[in-house]
């Protein structure tokens, strides 16, 4: 059986837009070499790859440069093949084992329903270096779970027109950080953007996990658990999300753009 590999737009219901991930299913043995050289030609903000056991499926992210623990993009993605391609029935849950600890899919309509763990938040003084390297003068700063902050600014227009200094971000050790508002208006009640210059990510189109501390963040301050999230990057996303303490209900959509075979 050949190698398939998928290219998935996360987050969207358009094609080119939304978050792209690569969704590989291996068809025998792999090295950490071969999944890296994968996501490198990938050249996606990360790559997902999937092993079936018994009763779930293992699941790996690869960016560019390195693998990371959690995937929000790449898991709705890994879902909706999953589904696409008939491997799991259209009606069942799939239960994923990731480095960063158990997850969960499931339909919900014409969503796909992700369950995440919650990764908290908590008040932060602004580190020197911050601003300058943002382009703004920060709101709130929160510090996350292992290095990485969340950044509050007055409005959605700031958000918006950040230019970030990204090898300075990288210089000063800031780690992710992820930027947020209030929504101005209209259906969203907030906005954000990320930035992972560390791990090859200068800036995610739209990022799922960053969802499970802006979801806590921002259900604590407009007082309602469930929410709608617009990732403002230049191909922009839509995310629902839920707060349900520990755990967090991330909700997205997607479509497939590429389906091919690896020969390597």
């Amino acid at each position: 059986m050949a190698t398939r590999i998928f290219q998935v737009d996360a987050f969207t219901t358009e094609p080119f837009r939304g978050n792209p991930a690569g969704v590989c299913l291996p068809a025998g043995a792999t090295s950490e070499e071969w999944l890296q050289g994968i996501a490198a030609d990938m050249n996606v903000s990360e790559t997902a790859f999937l092993w079936k056991k018994e009763h779930h499926f293992a699941i790996r992210y690869f960016t560019p440069l390195a693998e990371v623990s959690l995937c929000g993009h790449a898991t709705l993605s890994s879902a909706h093949i999953l589904w696409q391609e008939g491997i799991v029935g259209t009606g069942e849950a799939i239960r994923f084992i990731a480095k960063g600890g158990d997850l969960s899919a499931r339909h919900e309509g014409d969503w796909i329903c992700l369950d995440f763990p919650t990764l908290p938040v908590r008040p932060a003084e602004t580190p020197p270096g911050l601003q300058a390297v943002l382009g703004a003068a920060p709101l709130r700063v929160s510090r996350l779970e292992g290095q990485g902050l969340l950044v509050e600014f007055d409005s959605e227009e700031i958000v918006r027109e950040l230019q970030p200094d990204f090898a300075g971000i990288r210089r000063e050790g800031f780690g992710m950080i992820i930027v947020t508002a209030r929504a101005k208006g209209g259906p969203y009640d907030f906005v954000s953007r990320f930035f992972a210059p560390d791990i090859g990510i200068d800036e995610d189109p739209v990022t799922g996990v960053a969802h499970c501390s802006l979801s806590p963040y921002w259900s604590e301050r407009l007082g309602k658990a469930d929410l709608l999230g617009h990732q403002v990057s230049r191909r922009g996303g839509i995310v629902r999300v839920r707060s349900r303490g520990a755990r967090t209900e991330i909700l997205g959509r997607a479509l497939t753009v590429l389906r091919g075979e690896i020969v390597i």
